[in-house]
């Protein structure tokens, strides 16, 4: 089985996935069971999920990477240019952790919430373009319209909820019926 038929993508997703496979030997279940089994798994909702694409575009919801390793996770599965979706509640986040992912992936950085001065002084010169937007619907719209056939929009907030949002599953919903609405 290549590694490309698994269904979850990242790095963090397919070793865990391999981890599985590997106890395959121990419950004694045939490969082809394996082998199916890997390559249809949905992802759990808000975790690198893919949403839909349009024109061309991929939108992936990872409302629940409230924090930097997960969305250190979520920057390293990107394969394509990718819209940055980044902000809510900094929890005394050091970004600058980021930067080598930021450089190698992402083509702009669309800042949502109340107080994106860190995201931005982290970022600016690293990225052409960093955006700040108040809502949800405004973020979304703004990463559609930096994108091209090709691209990623992704959200990966990097944060705790914002005020904007009850908690990263309002969040995600949100993101979700907006992209679904362009």
């Amino acid at each position: 089985m290549n590694l490309e038929e698994i269904s979850l993508m990242g790095e963090r997703n397919v070793s865990n996935s391999l981890a599985g496979a590997l106890n395959r030997n121990i419950l004694r279940l045939r490969k082809k069971i394996i082998q199916e089994s890997l390559t249809d798994f949905d992802a759990v909702e808000h975790r690198l999920e893919l949403v839909i694409s349009v024109h061309g575009i991929q939108f992936i919801n990872d409302s629940k990477a409230t924090n930097i390793n997960a969305t250190f996770y979520a920057l390293q599965s990107m394969k394509n240019p990718t819209i940055w979706i980044v902000g809510g509640v900094d929890k005394g986040n050091d970004y600058s952790e980021l930067i080598p992912l930021v450089k190698k992936n992402v083509k702009a950085i669309v800042c949502l919430g109340i107080n994106n001065e860190k995201i931005k002084a982290t970022f600016s010169g690293i990225v052409p373009q960093i955006i700040e937007t108040k809502t949800m619907k405004d973020a979304v719209s703004s990463a559609y319209m930096l994108g091209k056939k090709g691209d990623t929009v992704l959200l990966s907030p990097a944060c705790a909820n914002c005020d904007l949002f009850e908690d990263y599953q309002e969040r995600g919903r949100q993101f979700k019926k907006e992209v679904k609405n362009l």
